[in-house]
């Protein structure tokens, strides 16, 4: 949870802090907002009024206090506004409608053609935007925009520069494409990074200031909240779990490298390790129902995973280490159990403090439900860089 300021001029910071107070909670008064954000009482009344006019927060009973009379509960109105998010796999168009509380009100999944080209993908992201939208009986006066979550790298524009699985896809503007297609604005991020924010807005991880996200997709990558902000590096494309090294002397990666962790760990090794002609998902269904071949391959899987993880854990100093993404159908359990005792055991600092490890509870639509995330996270959250420039 983020902490307040009491100084001039930063009445908006305050704003998105209280608001973040709410949203991370089931129901919260105005006397523990003051206590956690560290704001005085007056200055949690005057925002939490103008929240209220504003339609943004609604009253919700109450509950008992120390004396006195019951304390009144706060909540985010979910119905307050509606964001579109959507995730664009190279296989896949992923796409729902979440509410403000980050709940997803509809949701609708499209393959996507191979070889088709980005305008004709874009076009088609667009339609299913508006397909949800009509579906749902939502408002575009609703709707505060479209999130986009997609395979980078991406620059500070949203131009995909030279995805490694999309060939084609070079210099594609993507963001500006989406807009001019679907009429709304767009925000456009990574879909690992996507996903932790996700997780931020409406997961596991609302109220941990610092966490770390290993996504499992097509290909594998994370995200990174460092005390309450997301961290992106210095070209908007940090936490690259995917291309830490796991084997030294594995397979080439794309990248460069061997023996990366995606080399090693993405579905279509997965598939290459077993060799019986399986996929991904028949792999992970026969590991989750005890086949020995599968499950050996999984386990041997998910401890390459676990020495990523370990070493993520001593590098960041983090809270919690949450699991998401498509991959972990039917095996996120089996993931998550070698993964936490390899943290829980090897870790530097586990003597000081037990870092959780947990699989999202919004896994699978993790990276959509995040794309969605990413426009409540732009519109609402407290950012320190933005009270800094002020």
């Amino acid at each position: 949870m983020q902490l307040g300021t009491n100084l001039p001029k930063v009445g908006s910071y305050n704003r998105a802090v209280v608001l973040e107070a709410i949203q991370a909670s089931d129901g919260i008064s105005r006397v523990q907002i003051a206590a956690r954000t560290r704001l005085t009482a007056q200055t949690v009344s005057v925002i939490v009024r103008r929240l209220l006019e504003e339609g943004l927060v609604i009253e919700d009973g109450s509950a008992p206090s120390n004396g006195g009379k019951p304390r009144t509960i706060l909540r985010v109105d979910p119905d307050a506004g509606y964001a579109i998010g959507v995730h664009f796999d190279p296989g896949e168009i992923s796409c729902v409608l979440a509410d403000l509380a980050g709940r997803p009100v509809a949701r609708l999944r499209q393959p996507v053609r191979p070889g088709h080209k980005p305008d004709a993908v874009v076009r088609q992201m667009a339609r299913a935007a508006r397909r949800i939208l009509r579906e749902a009986g939502v408002a575009d006066g609703k709707v505060l925009g479209v999130g986009l979550a997609c395979p980078g790298p991406l620059d500070g524009d949203g131009v995909m520069m030279s995805p490694p699985r999309l060939p084609g896809w070079d210099q594609v503007p993507i963001k500006s494409l989406l807009e001019e297609h679907t009429r709304f604005p767009v925000t456009v991020d990574n879909d690992a990074t996507a996903a932790a924010i996700g997780e931020r807005w409406a997961g596991t991880a609302r109220a941990t200031p610092s966490f770390a996200y290993l996504y499992l997709g097509t290909g594998i990558g994370g995200g990174i909240f460092l005390d309450n902000q997301v961290y992106r590096g210095r070209s908007l494309n940090a936490a690259e779990f995917g291309h830490m090294t796991v084997e030294p002397d594995g397979p080439e990666c794309y990248c460069g490298n061997r023996g990366c962790v995606e080399a090693v760990c993405c579905p279509s090794a997965i598939e290459a390790a077993l060799g019986n002609g399986a996929d991904h998902a028949a792999i992970c269904a026969a590991a989750a129902r005890g086949e020995p071949e599968a499950r050996a391959v999984i386990e041997r899987v998910a401890g390459r995973l676990a020495d990523a993880a370990v070493s993520v854990v001593n590098m960041l100093d983090i809270d919690l280490l949450v699991l998401g993404g498509p991959a972990l159908r039917e095996v996120g359990g089996l993931y998550r159990e070698v993964i936490a005792t390899a943290v829980s055991s090897r870790s530097l600092a586990r003597r000081l403090h037990a870092v959780q490890v947990e699989t999202s509870p919004i896994a699978a639509d993790a990276a959509a439900i995040g794309a969605a995330s990413l426009v409540f996270h732009a519109t609402y959250a407290p950012r320190l860089g933005a009270l800094l420039s002020g």
